[in-house]
């Protein structure tokens, strides 16, 4: 990524803005885009806005996000997308600024009030974060961290069914991380509570951010060690190893999952496997 196409996050207005000032608008988490599906809007006169924050510059521009005031609609000609919709249309990373828009706006939103004391906050220059002016709290955005895993044994990879998965596909592992444990013992808890089965050795893959609603997905992949698959019926409806020659429907481009299936299959001389039609099952 070139110098003119990395982000640089900000937290204040800058003294001198300078032209082609762009802005992502959400509603109701999705985000409101013209006729030929671009949510950038140059020009906000005249709709009413909740909240407006600074996100940051990208090539020359600066980004900002706003939200439409409570019962406010669209303004003609625009429609709201939502941001899973909206991946492939703008590419990245303006599908990260959308959803960094996402985040931060509905952080804005519910710290307006101090969780302690109940006064109205307010927003602290140079920080992102928002201040109690009575009793001095500080509120910042917060992420929840989670781990996505891919299990492995040998030319096999296990792949399940999620209960609240939208589209019949299969997919990795994951669950979110609780107080005092480590990235490596989620792992093998969430493997272990899943399906039963106990991993070995775990490699890093990757991260990314996933603003469904603000999570930090830390990918890896793990060795099989020992155990027969049982799936939990709260959280799995089917689970099951797959070769990377015969892989069942996995999630679209848009997730960490994807990546690491995507990567298994390569390491195997295999290319990708067909995501999931976008129709529930």
């Amino acid at each position: 990524m070139t110098a003119q196409t990395r982000f640089e996050p900000l937290v204040d207005e800058p003294d001198a803005p300078g032209a082609g000032g762009r802005v992502f608008v959400v509603l109701e988490g999705s985000v409101l885009v013209a006729g030929d599906r671009v949510p950038l809007l140059g020009d906000l006169d005249g709709v009413a806005l909740a909240r407006r924050l600074v996100l940051g510059r990208l090539g020359g521009d600066l980004y900002y996000g706003a939200e439409l005031a409570e019962g406010a609609a669209a303004p003609p000609g625009l429609e709201a997308v939502g941001l899973r919709e909206l991946h492939g249309v703008v590419g990245e990373p303006l599908w990260g600024i959308a959803g960094r828009a996402s985040q931060l706006l509905r952080w804005d939103r519910e710290h307006a009030y101090c969780g302690r004391c109940g006064t109205p906050t307010h927003a602290v220059p140079g920080e992102r974060a928002r201040r109690c002016p009575a009793c001095g709290l500080d509120a910042y955005p917060r992420l929840s961290p989670a781990v996505i895993t891919v299990v492995e044994r040998g030319e096999e990879m296990l792949l399940a069914r999620g209960t609240r998965f939208p589209l019949p596909f299969y997919s990795a592992l994951a669950g979110f991380v609780e107080p005092g444990e480590s990235l490596e013992e989620c792992v093998r808890r969430e493997v272990r509570e899943e399906v039963a089965i106990e991993v070995g050795p775990l490699r890093y893959f990757a991260s990314q951010p996933w603003p469904f609603p603000q999570s930090l997905m830390v990918g890896f992949h793990a060795e099989y060690a020992g155990g027969e698959i049982v799936p939990d019926p709260a959280e799995i409806v089917d689970a099951g190893w797959y070769r990377a020659d015969a892989m069942p429907y996995v999630p679209p481009s848009i997730s960490i999952a994807r990546a690491l299936i995507d990567d298994f299959c390569r390491r195997h001389g295999v290319e990708p496997a067909d995501t999931a039609p976008l129709s529930a099952s």
